[in-house]
């Protein structure tokens, strides 16, 4: 026992030596701050200078981290306090969109200063947005140059596609709406994205991200009609919004109107009720008859649950459509009535692939109900067809066709004896 070791006393507990990489760097935008805007300062005016600048200072500082101070001193000047103030106690960078000229031409160049950033360092394009979104909640904290700006900006960021549609939700803010602040800044918005893209290019941005139906919002409640939206924007120079919001609002009607059939139609009520609640819905929403019957085609297609097997479709079609054939008559009064009808019928056909062997059988059946005339038939497979599908359903129409041409040539042929 005298042999073995005695072992030395220790302290308890345990000494873990902390990793570096496990230390985690505290939170100091203030430290932040004072580097970029002194770099910004040292660059003057020269904007490319300022673009060089960031894009180097994206190696030694931590942009993923400080992205939302970063942008409140390139927009502000320096970190924005909740509501939009500045710090008072902070040296402010003299380069930033608010102390910069208010034109177009100098917020273009400062558009291409935020593009060559996020270009350079991706990571910063869903901060960029966010900061975007907390800008215009802050819009009532600026002065109205600031505004100004910031509405140019936004506008030229959105055509450029630097930003989504989406961030234009933070307008409709119920105490900017209030105040008429969200509808003013639009108009300056607008004119600048409308300025640089045409209004198709802006009303697929809108439609995008669902904002398209959503404008009439920019207005308090007891404002929100179309008639108030069109003059609003049409006074401040903006025909081509507003011709673009009346007639989403009017697309809007339709869906509503194509849902309300289908629900008469799914409750069995009588087709001269149905006939005359669309007539009436037509001359209300001033919808040409056109219109109206390919909204009815959608209705009655819509409005039946259809069989998945090719050879078992054909059948159900004819016989759905021959119960609902006289409320497709009702509004085919016109040649072009009827036309626009056979297009309809020739997409859905090549849309919904188990139709594509149904469809001379339902021109057949439209033909012998009096739905439509062998005019517009013939006017359809000469040069009035759809490219969709056209060889299938040209080839499938050629017998019947023929058929058609003859019994004309018979008819006429009857009528010069008969003189």
């Amino acid at each position: 026992m005298s042999n073995q070791r005695q072992q030395k006393p220790t302290l308890t507990g345990q000494r873990f030596k902390t990793r570096k990489r496990d230390e985690k760097e505290r939170f100091d935008p203030s430290q932040f701050q004072e580097s970029i805007v002194q770099g910004l300062n040292q660059s003057g005016s020269d904007l490319e200078a300022v673009a060089k600048f960031l894009d180097a200072s994206g190696a030694k500082l931590d942009y993923r981290r400080y992205a939302e101070t970063l942008f409140d001193i390139l927009v502000a000047g320096g970190m924005l306090a909740p509501g939009g103030t500045l710090s008072e106690d902070v040296i402010c960078a003299e380069c930033c969109v608010f102390k910069a000229q208010e034109d177009m031409e100098t917020m273009q160049a400062y558009a291409q200063v935020f593009n060559k950033l996020i270009r350079r360092y991706k990571y910063l394009e869903k901060g960029f947005e966010e900061e975007i979104k907390k800008l215009l909640l802050f819009l009532k904290g600026f002065t109205e140059s600031d505004r100004n700006k910031l509405a140019m900006l936004t506008g030229i960021l959105l055509a450029n596609g630097n930003i989504s549609a989406s961030i234009l939700s933070s307008l409709f803010n119920e105490n900017l709406v209030k105040e008429g602040v969200s509808a003013s800044f639009a108009v300056k918005l607008f004119k600048s994205w409308l300025s640089e893209k045409d209004i198709n290019s802006v009303s697929g941005s809108l439609r995008k991200v669902g904002m398209d139906s959503r404008l009439v919002e920019l207005f308090p409640a007891n404002k929100r009609s179309s008639e108030h939206f069109s003059k609003y924007f049409n006074d401040a120079g903006l025909k081509e919004l507003s011709d673009f919001a009346k007639n989403q609002q009017s697309i809007g009607a339709r869906k509503e109107l194509q849902k309300e059939i289908e629900d008469q139609m799914s409750r069995g009520d009588a087709l001269k009720d149905i006939i005359a609640y669309t007539r009436e819905e037509m001359k209300k929403s001033n919808i040409s008859e056109q219109t109206m019957v390919g909204l009815i085609w959608s209705s009655v297609m819509s409005s039946v649950e259809w069989n998945k097997k090719e050879e078992l479709v054909a059948e159900q079609a004819i016989k759905h459509l021959k119960q609902y054939s006289p409320l497709l008559k009702a509004f085919t009064s016109q040649g072009f009535s009827e036309l626009t009808l056979l297009l309809k019928i020739q997409e859905y056909c090549y849309d919904n692939i188990h139709f594509m062997k149904a469809f001379q059988k339902i021109i057949v059946l439209l033909y012998k109900a009096d739905v439509l005339s062998e005019e517009a038939i013939l006017k359809w497979y000469n040069d009035a067809h759809l490219s969709k599908g056209k060889s299938v359903f040209l080839e499938q129409m050629k017998s019947f066709v023929e058929w058609l041409k003859n019994a004309e040539e018979g008819r006429l042929l009857f009528l010069s004896l008969s003189v």
